[in-house]
């Protein structure tokens, strides 16, 4: 049975999502997924880690063309379990909540696929610019060349995905990069696919600051 903590967190989310104008078949869906994830969160002590494990552990049982938005609703949940008012306040205040969420995704492949596709692909402008300015941000801190080699091929195979996207912007780049982790199946793999998605967004975007935020591991 989930505990009173888990209840009211479920039920103080699940009430601003509907004050914000989710239908009744988003939140029952958002519901059967917060059922899997609470039960793995009873007893456990309030910080990122157990919740991350917890988020990994009902994912595993999530269908891949399902994990974009139950990522989504584990990323807005957490605040709410963790009872970070301020935080649940500034979703509050700027509709933080992803009601509208966009109904576009990538095309079904396979990792190999795009892996292979790579080799023939050329990109545009658009897509060199960021690529090259993530490569020599690596370079200019030392990184060896087969560990700038290894996360620019994974940030190529995310501008591939995101190619078809009528729109892009953080929600497509959030759908394409959920819709891909699920291709690969070892465990170290996805963590480093994570971090490059991390990393490479602020150089899609144009950050000027991109460079500093790289990871230091």
């Amino acid at each position: 049975m989930i505990q009173t903590r888990e209840k009211e967190a479920t039920s103080a989310y699940l009430k601003l999502l509907q004050s914000k104008g989710a239908t009744s078949n988003m939140l029952y869906k958002r519901s059967l997924f917060l059922d899997q994830l609470t039960a793995n969160l009873v007893n456990k002590p309030l910080n990122n880690q157990d919740y991350s494990v917890a988020v990994d552990a009902a994912m595993e049982k999530i269908p891949a063309e399902d994990w974009h938005a139950n990522l989504n609703t584990a990323r807005e949940f957490y605040p709410f379990w963790m009872k970070d008012i301020k935080a649940i306040a500034a979703f509050s205040s700027n509709y933080g909540f992803d009601v509208e969420a966009i109904q576009w995704k990538p095309l079904a492949t396979s990792l190999k696929l795009l892996t292979d596709s790579l080799e023939l692909e050329k990109f545009d402008t658009s897509e060199s610019w960021p690529l090259k300015a993530y490569s020599q941000a690596m370079r200019y801190e030392g990184a060896e060349q087969a560990y700038v080699d290894g996360r620019i091929k994974l940030a190529k195979i995310l501008l591939l995905r995101l190619r078809d996207a009528p729109i892009k912007n953080h929600k497509s780049y959030r759908t394409a990069a959920d819709l891909t982790l699920p291709l690969f199946k070892i465990q170290e793999s996805k963590k480093l696919f994570l971090s490059v998605v991390r990393e490479f967004y602020n150089f899609w975007t144009g950050n000027p600051n991109a460079a500093s935020m790289l990871s230091k591991d």
